[in-house]
C-alpha cells in the first residue's frame, strides 16, 4: 500500500507519493521510486501497488515515447490495454513467488502537458486480482488514494498542505493494516508547461 495524490488544473499538475517499500528478498524496509518522469514529453507516471508491475509499465511507456508519432493522448488510450495484457503474467509470477492474490493490485496515474489540448491532463488506471479490464478514469481536479482521511479537506497545491495530507494518509493506512505499509518521505512531482521538478519534501 502507498499514498498517491494528484492535483490538476489547466496549467499545473502535482503528484505526491511516499517512498516506503520492502526488499523483495529480505522483506526489510527500503525506499522505492513510485513516480518517474518521461522528461522529453513533460509526463509523469506514478504508482500505488506493485513495484515490479509499475516498472514494467514505465519501461514500455518510455519505449513508446521514442516513437516519431508519439502523443500523450495515444499513450493514455493504450495504457489500460497494456495493463490488461501484462496482468496475467504478473499474477503467474506472483503466485510462483508465493504471494497471495488478494494483496495484488496496481493503481497508476499518467499525466502531463498536452500540446494538442494546450493544458495539463491526467488519467488514472486501476487493476486488481479480481479480474476484468483495467478501470480507466480521466481526471478533472485530481484524486487522492486513500481518500478517506482527506474527506472534507479543500484541495491545495501548497506544499505544507500536501505534506499534512500525506501524513494523515500514512497514519490512516498503517493503523488500518496494523503494521507499517506506507511512510518514508514524501516525493512531489510539480509539472508546468516546459518544466518538471521533483521535490523531496519531508519525512512522513
Amino acid at each position: 500500500m502507498s499514498i498517491l495524490n494528484v492535483l490538476l488544473c489547466p496549467d499545473k499538475l502535482l503528484v505526491a507519493v511516499d517512498t516506503w517499500a520492502e526488499d523483495a528478498l529480505t522483506q526489510k524496509p527500503s525506499v522505492g521510486a513510485k513516480l518517474l518522469l518521461i522528461p522529453q514529453h513533460n509526463l509523469v507516471l506514478a504508482s500505488c501497488g506493485s513495484a515490479q508491475f509499475f516498472l514494467k509499465i514505465y519501461e514500455l511507456c518510455l519505449q513508446a515515447s521514442f516513437r516519431a508519432d508519439f502523443t500523450m493522448e495515444q499513450l493514455m488510450a493504450e495504457l489500460g490495454l497494456v495493463m490488461d495484457h501484462l496482468w496475467p503474467s504478473y499474477l503467474h509470477a506472483a503466485a510462483e513467488a508465493g504471494m497471495t492474490w488478494d494483496i495484488l493490485h496496481s493503481e497508476l496515474v499518467l499525466g502531463g502537458w498536452s500540446p494538442k489540448a494546450g493544458r495539463m491532463m491526467a488519467t488514472a488506471y486501476a487493476k486488481d486480482a479480481a479480474g476484468g479490464p483495467a478501470r480507466v478514469q480521466p481526471l478533472e481536479g485530481g484524486v487522492a488514494s486513500p481518500g478517506e482521511p482527506l474527506r472534507g479537506r479543500p484541495d491545495s497545491f501548497e506544499f505544507d498542505d500536501v505534506l499534512e495530507a500525506g501524513r494523515l494518509q500514512v497514519a490512516y493506512l498503517n493503523e488500518s493494516v496494523g503494521r507499517t505499509v506506507a511512510g518514508g518521505r514524501l516525493l512531489v512531482a510539480d509539472l508546468r508547461r516546459e518544466q518538471a521538478t521533483i521535490t523531496d519534501l519531508a519525512d512522513l
